[in-house]
């Protein structure tokens, strides 16, 4: 259902309050205007500047003495009979035991006579009691028929305006609205607004500009974050398995699986050494299925207000779903839901959470490919370890040979050094047993070394580095050895060639 379909099957359903929690205020006032059109109903609406007001009748007055929310509550329990009422901002008010009081009464009476009051807030703080007779209400984001509405819209008044010009091919616009998923109304229409303010022109030179206002707008305002990936799976080294079984499905991604029975892969789990590369697994994903990968830290959807973290990710989730196909990339997973898989002291928020990441896991049906990354291995619940939830879990082990030396190559082509006038067989014998971020920080801390002393980088420079910085792999050796023990029987080995 859409956002007015759902709101008009919430009132006629005799709900007393809905709590709608947006930063998208003027939407969301429509949104309530467009329910009381389609259902007949007369709206009331509050806020603390204009007081009580009737926003469908323009020639009622606002009633008097009603800024203060409660005389507006009190009015309303003591005339109104049947109606729609939209409260703006009044949470905060919702300190003050008279206004909580009157709150209370009016819920009651709206129960009685069929009302609804939606209350509208940029948080989702609730009184229990308050909480108890309201049920949440998320904003959906635009389809493609919506943003495409919202583009032509936009670009119609800028030309009433600025006398624009318009000059996209059939491609470029799809590939348009293609970017702005995932955005809410306002956000697609400011970023039409940006990117034909200069020059008054909107053609194919714009898409670009679209993607990177996206990518600010989602890393600003959202629990998700754009990361870059590499332009080709040969930056990436090693990982010869995963590489192979990304390429066997990725034509089950497309439409014509289905009719042969197959049905699109889900997600994996990555499990491995720290620092060994699980992170470039993500990005190798989206690099080989050419799609945009959004980063997830669990630790951002955590909230001390009650109901703000749940929130937080069904909107994290939603965001991920509209802007389909992706790859979702929920880095350090066990960070985030470790605490569900025994007693923990937050009141049960942690099992909530890990709970409803399950069940999106396993009813969610847009193409959002989940790629989580983990280090411990024993904080994980066991429910997430068990088979199905995952297409596969792979182990990411410590770099081999090969992939040493594609390490050692990507990183010092990275940083302007020609990797053929260094010992490469001497440097894979001194970096046996380092991970890949452990090598790139011994080239960086030769390179240091080197400009210095006003000298080239040389072998010995990043053979002193690695010899003067243990790797991970001996300063917890007994750690790393339990996890390849636990994932020998349980896992795909990510990479082909065993580390040394």
């Amino acid at each position: 259902m859409d956002d007015l379909t759902q709101l008009c099957s919430l009132i006629r359903s005799r709900h007393p309050s809905v709590h709608i929690v947006t930063a998208e205020e003027p939407e969301a006032v429509e949104l309530v205007s467009d329910a009381a059109r389609r259902l007949g109903s007369y709206l009331w609406r509050w806020d603390a500047v204009d007081g009580l007001t009737a926003p469908l009748e323009p020639e009622t007055l606002p009633i008097e003495d009603s800024t203060h929310p409660a005389a507006a509550l009190e009015w309303l329990v003591l005339h109104d009979v049947s109606s729609i009422t939209l409260l703006i901002d009044i949470t905060k008010h919702l300190d003050d035991p008279r206004t909580l009081r009157t709150l209370r009464r009016l819920l009651v009476r709206t129960s009685e006579t069929g009302s609804c009051i939606v209350l509208l807030d940029h948080d989702s703080k609730l009184p229990d009691a308050i909480g108890a007779w309201s049920t949440p209400l998320s904003l959906g984001f635009p389809d493609d028929d919506e943003i495409d509405k919202l583009v032509r819209s936009t670009l119609r008044e800028l030309h009433k305006q600025l006398g624009i010009e318009v000059e996209v091919s059939t491609s470029e616009y799809a590939l348009l609205l293609k970017n702005l998923r995932g955005l809410s109304r306002r956000q697609c229409r400011q970023i039409i607004r940006d990117v034909v303010a200069d020059d008054r022109r909107f053609d194919a030179d714009d898409l670009n500009h679209v993607l990177a206002s996206k990518r600010q707008m989602v890393g600003q305002h959202g629990v998700l974050e754009f990361v870059e990936s590499p332009a080709s799976l040969d930056q990436i080294g090693g990982m010869g398995r995963l590489k192979a079984w990304l390429a066997a499905r990725e034509r089950a991604c497309h439409a014509d699986a289905s009719e042969f029975g197959i049905n699109p892969p889900r997600g994996i789990l990555l499990l491995g050494v720290q620092g060994a590369g699980k992170s470039l697994c993500a990005k190798a994903i989206a690099t080989a299925w050419k799609r945009p990968l959004l980063r997830l830290d669990p630790s951002t959807l955590y909230d001390r207000y009650i109901g703000e973290s749940e929130r937080r990710m069904r909107e994290a989730f939603a965001q991920a779903e509209a802007m389909a196909p992706i790859v979702l990339w929920i880095d350090e997973i066990e960070k985030g839901f470790a605490s569900a898989g025994g007693s923990s002291n937050d009141g049960g928020l942690s099992k909530r959470m890990f709970g409803s990441l399950l069940t999106w896991m396993q009813e969610h049906t847009a193409p959002v490919f989940l790629v989580a990354t983990a280090n411990d291995v024993q904080s994980l619940p066991p429910e997430l370890l068990r088979k199905g939830r995952f297409d596969e879990i792979f182990f990411v082990d410590l770099p081999g040979v090969e992939a040493r030396t594609a390490i050692f190559r990507t990183h010092l082509k990275r940083r302007k050094q020609d990797p053929g006038k260094f010992d490469m067989p001497t440097l894979l014998a001194a970096s046996g047993g380092y991970s890949g971020a452990e090598i790139e920080q011994a080239i960086v801390s030769g390179l240091h070394d080197a400009f210095h002393t006003k000298k080239k980088l040389t072998t010995r420079h990043i053979k002193e580095a690695l010899r003067g910085s243990p790797p991970l792999s001996v300063i917890m050796a007994d750690r790393i050895g339990a996890l390849r023990e636990w994932a020998s029987n349980r896992c795909v080995p990510a990479d082909e060639e065993p580390s040394s």
